[in-house]
C-alpha cells in the first residue's frame, strides 16, 4: 500500500524489515530477534504513530535499542529528540551531519527550495503534508553517537554502515546483506519531494548539498548488489540495486 499522507505500516518488506510511511517520509523497523532498530525519524506527528507499529509487529519501546539516522535533514529528524529523552534510545549518525542534527534548518542545498515549488507545483500536496506532520518545527539533538563508515554497527541487524555523501555530507545508507536489503535514505528515491517525480533518481538541487558528489554515491548502492531498495521517500525498489542505479542515472541525465 502506498505510503502517502496517511500512516502505513508495511509489514516484513523483507524478513524482519517493516516500513512505517508517514506524509510522504518512510522511516524503517528491522528487527533482530526481540530487539528492534528504527531506521530514520520521519516528522514530529510521526511519534504517535511509532508505539502502534511495534505493537502490530509484537513489539514496544522497550525492545528498541537504537535509532540510526541517515541524514539529519528535519524529515529524518523528527521524533528523534522524543525517542532519546523519553525512551532513552541512543541515536547514531555520522560525524558530517552532527551540526544539522544540532540546527535541522542550517543545512546545505544548491537549489531554492521556494522556487523549486513554483516550477513543479505538483509537489505542494506532499510538501504541505510534511509542513502539517511538523517538518517546520523538528528539535535538534546532541549527544549523539557517530556512525562508522564502512563497518557492521552493533545494533540489532548489525547494518553495514554505507557511506553516501552527496544528499547531505554525512549521508549513510544501510545495507542488511543477509535480508537482501539496501536502506538508502535519500541518497536514491523513488518519489522526490521536491518535484513529485517518480521512479528512482536523485532529490532535486532544491533538497541536496551536491549532487555531483551524490551520483558518485550510487556507484555504492550498485556494488551492494541488493535485491530490494528502501528509499526515504517513495514505494519500495524490488528488482534490485542495479536496476534503481541505472534508472537514477538515466534520471539525472535528463
Amino acid at each position: 500500500m502506498a505510503a502517502g499522507n496517511h500512516p502505513t505500516l508495511t509489514r516484513n518488506i523483507a524478513p524482519g524489515v517493516h516500513r512505517l510511511g508517514h506524509a510522504y517520509v518512510n522511516c524503517y523497523l528491522i528487527e533482530d530477534g526481540t530487539r528492534v532498530t528504527v531506521v530514520d525519524a520521519a516528522l514530529p506527528a510521526t511519534w504517535s504513530h511509532l508505539e502502534q507499529s511495534l505493537q502490530a509487529i509484537g513489539r514496544s519501546r522497550d525492545d528498541v535499542d537504537a535509532l540510526v539516522i541517515t541524514h539529519a535533514h528535519p524529515d529524518h529528524l523528527g521524533f528523534a529528540a522524543r525517542i532519546a529523552a523519553q525512551w532513552s534510545v541512543p541515536i547514531w549518525v555520522h560525524a558530517a551531519d552532527e551540526r544539522i542534527a544540532q540546527h535541522p534548518y542550517r543545512h546545505e542545498h544548491e537549489g531554492n527550495p521556494l522556487v523549486s515549488t513554483l516550477r513543479h507545483p505538483r509537489a505542494v500536496p506532499m510538501l504541505t503534508a510534511m509542513m502539517t506532520a511538523g517538518a517546520l518545527r523538528v528539535k535538534g539533538v546532541t549527544n549523539t553517537r557517530r556512525l562508522p563508515p564502512s563497518a557492521v554497527l552493533d545494533v540489532p541487524g548489525h547494518p553495514t554502515v554505507l557511506f553516501t555523501p552527496g544528499h547531505t555530507f554525512g549521508h549513510c545508507a544501510l545495507h542488511l546483506p543477509d535480508r537482501g536489503v539496501l536502506i538508502s535514505g535519500d541518497a536514491l528515491v523513488t518519489l522526490d519531494p521536491y518535484t513529485a517525480a517518480r521512479g528512482p533518481r536523485l532529490i532535486a538541487g532544491a533538497g541536496t548539498a551536491d549532487s555531483v558528489m551524490a551520483l558518485a554515491s550510487l556507484q555504492d548502492i550498485e556494488d551492494t548488489d541488493a535485491a530490494t531498495v528502501l528509499p526515504g521517500h517513495g514505494e519500495p525498489w524490488q528488482t534490485g540495486a542495479r536496476a534503481a542505479v541505472a534508472a537514477a542515472r538515466e534520471a539525472a541525465a535528463l
